[in-house]
């Protein structure tokens, strides 16, 4: 009972802010698997043909989603475990959707807009506006024709998108049964419902995944339900729920060791949490080279093609390095700590959406002025277009059309009983709940 009741012990030192430095870590290497990927394109060098070591690492940004799916599931979560674990109130609906309106739309509407003139006016004309709707309502990822379309991670958006629209009714849901279960297995029925919720998303992805691989297979409901079914639970590449699960539940953890230091749990983490971090660390590195490992080819048959644990893996990794780093000592904080990381956290909304089309534009139109340059500098032309063209643009972005947008939404929520102003550490507060 003691763990549910209201908390009278005041919260250690706040330490989430050392997750802006791993959500710039995140979006770094997603632009590291661009920059890779766009290397190979042009020539600069073929890794595919080189140490498969080193082509499993060119590519290994790509999870770099991953991270951002578990940080969206940790972060926005907290208000409601909090709620559920320590009865304190329970997150308005209202506030939620406006703050996740006002922090997502204004800097999406218009790279979108951007995009679709300049790049894409294709989706101008009549017969395209049924796929132009499907970007401007957030199911871009749902169809085969919009997938990965105008800018390749918008994808990610819709599915981040699509969690922020039924996270509070997860919550609401999750609550129910944590609330008829007794005192003592309160916490435990939450756990149990995030592995219920893991469940799903391996369910959905394999049951999805079954159809690409064999299209022509017996379909058990008309094929208008199916596709309605499909549009809605898997989409293109799956919902990811898996994902989002693992951060609730590394959210949870991190509440319980926060508020109830004395736990059997909480002393482990505490006391064990460079190790924690360092079993995230090596879970990534094995993930990194999983297909080349002895384990992939003993487990494939298991695993099947849908290889649902490679997506589970990096998701676990991920975790358990943010648990580690939010009760880890300075030798494994101070990089997550680091102005450079934190910074690029906070303007990382804004590179995740425009380094890949800025990346194409410096492509195609620069990049043939230096064909005679060694391989090695003109990668490096990759990453000084990322540092000195793309980040600085990200901060205009940032300064003039996010934060005034995440002002506005702080304001529009403000609670009449406590009008503060809304100043930049307001933001920053509001901000570090992002994709």
């Amino acid at each position: 009972m003691a763990l549910i009741a209201l908390s009278k012990d005041a919260p250690k030192k706040n330490t989430i802010t050392v997750l802006d430095g791993v959500r710039g870590f995140a979006c770094l290497l997603v632009i590291f698997y661009h920059v890779n990927m766009f290397s190979r394109v042009k020539n600069i060098w073929n890794l595919t043909g080189v140490n498969k070591v080193f082509a499993d690492l060119s590519i290994v940004g790509s999870c770099g989603v991953t991270l951002f799916f578990v940080l969206s599931g940790f972060l926005l979560f907290l208000p409601y475990a909090r709620s559920m674990m320590f009865q304190e109130s329970w997150p308005s609906m209202r506030t939620f959707y406006i703050r996740r309106m006002c922090r997502i739309w204004p800097g999406y509407y218009v790279a979108l807009i951007f995009l679709v003139i300049f790049s894409a006016p294709v989706y101008l004309q009549m017969d395209h506006w049924g796929q132009l709707a499907l970007f401007l309502t957030f199911l871009m990822d749902s169809s085969h024709q919009t997938y990965q379309a105008i800018n390749g991670p918008f994808w990610t958006l819709a599915v981040e998108w699509q969690y922020y629209m039924l996270l509070p009714f997860i919550a609401l849901g999750i609550r129910w049964f944590v609330w008829q279960s007794e005192d003592k297995w309160k916490v435990a029925t939450l756990f149990t419902c995030l592995l219920a919720m893991i469940l799903w998303g391996l369910v959905t992805r394999a049951w999805g995944r079954s159809w690409e691989i064999n299209p022509h297979q017996q379909l058990w409901a008309p094929s208008y339900v199916h596709a309605a079914i499909r549009f809605v639970v898997y989409g293109q590449s799956g919902k990811y729920l898996e994902d989002f699960a693992i951060g609730m539940i590394i959210c949870a953890c991190y509440l319980l060791t926060q508020r109830r230091p004395e736990q059997k749990m909480s002393v482990f983490i505490n006391r064990y949490s460079w190790c924690i971090w360092l079993t995230g660390v090596i879970g990534f590195c094995f993930m990194t080279y999983w297909f080349e490992t002895p384990f992939y080819a003993a487990l494939v048959s298991y695993i099947g093609p849908h290889n649902w644990f490679y997506e589970l893996g990096f998701a676990i990794s991920f975790g358990l390095c943010i648990l580690g780093v939010l009760f880890g000592p300075p030798v494994i904080t101070w990089l997550w700590k680091s102005a450079l990381l934190r910074n690029i956290g906070m303007l990382s909304y804004g590179l995740y959406i425009w380094h890949e089309p800025t990346l194409f534009w410096f492509m195609d139109n620069a990049f043939p002025y230096f064909n005679s340059w060694p391989a090695g500098a003109r990668y490096a032309l990759y990453w000084v277009c990322v540092f000195g063209l793309i980040v600085p643009f990200c901060y205009l972005i940032y300064r003039f059309i996010e934060a005034p947008a995440v002002r506005l939404g702080a304001s529009l929520t403000r609670s009449q009983k406590a009008m503060r102003p809304v100043t930049d550490q307001t933001i920053r507060e509001v901000v570090t709940m992002q994709p």
